[in-house]
C-alpha cells in the first residue's frame, strides 16, 4: 500500500528524556528530593542537546522525513519573564537543522515538564499558568515561526484523568500528602498544598487551566511568526465495554477524552497517542488476563488501539490527523517490529476509509529516560550505550526506515 503524497514519517522525543541537564524543570527536582518517586535521575539522558545533529543524521539517512521533539519551557524561562536568547537560538538551529535534513519539524511546546517557579506558583492548578503558558508560546513563535511545520501546545493534555482512571495515580488525597511532594515544596521554601507539577495535578481545576492554556497558545501561534498548523495531543486508549461495563466505560471514555476533543474543536489537526487497551467490566476496569503479552510499562501489547483512537477521534472531531506518538517497550525488537506493523496495519485501513491520517510518529528514536521508570523500558528504535552515548541502530530501525523510504507498506 502507498500512502498519501506527504505523508509524515517520523520519530518523537521529548527534551528532557534526551536532552540532559535539565535543571531548571519541576521534574529535575522531583527526581533529587528524598522521598522521590522516580527510580533514578535522568542525568545526563542520551545527551541529545549536543547530540542532535548526529542523531538528525540518522534518521535522514535511513529514510525518515519528519522529527517531533519537544521545546523545553524551563530553559526557554528558567525565571518569570525572563527569556534566554542564548536557549531559543538553540532550538532554532534544531529546526533549521531539520530543514537542511529534509526532515518536517514538528514541535511540541510542552512536554510534561515546566519550568519550577511554575509549580512553585500552582502549577496547571493555577489559572495564572495558563496566561503564562500563553506568554511563553507567543516568545517562541515569534523567534522560531518561520521554521516550525507543525505545532503541538500540550502533550497528552489529558493525562492526569487517564492516569487517575487506570490506577496508576492513587487518590487525590495520596499525591497532596505523598513525600516527594512535601519534600519538593520545602525544598522551594513554600507549602506542600502550594506546589503542584503536571501530570501529578489532582484538583479538578487543573482540567480547566489546561484547556485555557491551549485555547490561549493556538491563538498566539496562530497570530505569531510563520503560518503552520497547530494542535493539541491526547493520551488515547482502546476503551472496550464488557458485557455490564458499557455505562462506566463511556463515563470514563467522556473524562478522559470527550472533553478534550471538544477542547481540540477548531485545531488544525488533533494529534492521537495510542499504547494499549482497557476494559470496563461492571465493576470497573478488568485486570489484565494473560490473553495478549505485556509490555515493559507493564499494559498489554495491543497495537490494534491505535486504529480504534484513529476512528474514534476522527468521528468525534473530523479534522486532520497526525499519530504523534504509536510505539512499545520491549527488549525484544522483532516484537516492536510486530508492534510497529500491526499499528500502521490500523492506519491504512483508516486512510483506506478516507480517514485523514497526515503521519506516523514512532515513539521513541532513542531508548531515553521514560520519567518514573528511569532507564529500564527501552521504546527506542536505536539502543544508546550509557557509557559512551554511542548509538546502535536497531533492526526496527531500519525496518520502519524502508518504509519511509518508499512511503508504503
Amino acid at each position: 500500500m502507498k500512502y498519501p503524497a506527504g505523508f509524515y514519517w517520523g520519530t518523537a522525543t521529548a527534551a528532557h528524556q534526551v536532552e540532559g541537564g535539565n535543571t531548571n524543570s519541576d521534574f529535575w527536582l522531583l527526581e533529587h528530593v528524598d522521598g522521590t518517586a522516580f527510580m533514578e535521575v535522568s542525568g545526563d539522558a542520551c545527551d541529545h542537546y549536543h547530540r542532535y545533529p548526529g542523531d538528525l543524521d540518522l534518521l535522514s539517512s535511513l529514510g525518515f522525513n519528519a522529527y517531533r521533539f519537544s521545546i523545553e519551557w524551563a530553559r526557554v524561562e528558567p525565571a518569570p519573564g525572563e527569556f534566554s536568547l542564548a536557549q531559543l537560538d538553540h532550538y532554532r538551529r534544531m529546526l533549521a537543522a531539520c530543514h537542511e535534513r529534509g526532515l518536517t519539524a514538528a514541535i511540541t511546546l510542552h512536554h510534561f515538564t515546566s519550568p519550577r517557579w511554575i509549580a512553585a506558583r500552582g502549577g496547571w492548578e493555577s489559572r495564572e499558568t495558563a496566561e503564562a503558558f500563553a506568554r511563553y508560546c507567543d516568545r517562541v513563535t515569534n523567534h522560531l515561526g518561520d521554521l516550525i511545520d507543525v505545532a503541538c501546545t500540550i502533550n497528552e493534555i489529558n493525562l492526569p484523568v487517564v492516569l487517575h482512571q487506570s490506577g496508576f495515580l492513587h487518590s487525590d488525597e495520596s499525591i497532596l500528602h505523598a513525600p516527594w511532594r512535601i519534600a519538593a515544596a520545602r525544598a522551594m521554601g513554600i507549602e506542600p498544598e502550594g506546589f503542584s507539577s503536571f501530570p501529578f495535578c489532582v484538583r479538578s481545576r487543573s482540567r480547566e487551566t489546561l484547556i485555557a492554556a491551549h485555547r490561549l497558545a493556538v491563538e498566539v501561534l496562530r497570530g505569531g511568526r510563520g503560518k503552520y498548523p497547530v494542535g493539541l495531543t491526547l493520551a488515547m486508549r482502546d476503551m472496550q465495554a464488557l458485557p455490564g461495563g458499557e455505562e462506566l466505560c463511556e463515563r470514563a471514555r467522556y473524562e478522559a477524552e470527550d472533553i478534550y476533543l471538544e477542547a481540540a474543536r477548531g485545531d488544525d489537526f488533533i494529534g492521537v497517542q495510542s499504547y494499549t487497551r482497557e476494559r470496563f467490566g461492571p465493576q470497573g476496569i478488568v485486570s489484565a488476563d494473560g490473553s495478549v503479552p505485556f509490555t515493559q510499562m507493564g499494559y498489554e501489547f495491543w497495537p490494534e488501539g491505535l486504529e480504534a483512537a484513529i476512528r474514534y477521534a476522527n468521528g468525534k472531531l473530523g479534522i486532520p490527523i497526525i499519530v504523534t506518538e504509536s510505539g512499545v517497550a520491549t527488549s525484544d525488537d522483532a516484537q516492536r517490529i510486530e508492534f510497529i506493523d500491526r499499528a500502521l496495519a490500523g492506519v491504512a485501513r483508516c486512510l483506506d476509509d478516507g480517514i485523514d491520517v497526515r503521519g506516523y510518529f514512532y515513539w521513541s528514536m532513542l531508548d531515553n529516560f521514560e520519567w518514573l521508570f528511569g532507564y529500564g523500558p527501552k521504546f527506542g528504535l536505536f539502543a544508546v550505550d550509557r557509557a559512551t552515548q554511542r548509538r546502535i541502530a536497531k533492526p526496527s530501525a531500519q525496518w520502519l526506515g524502508a518504509r519511509a523510504r518508499v512511503n508504503g507498506l
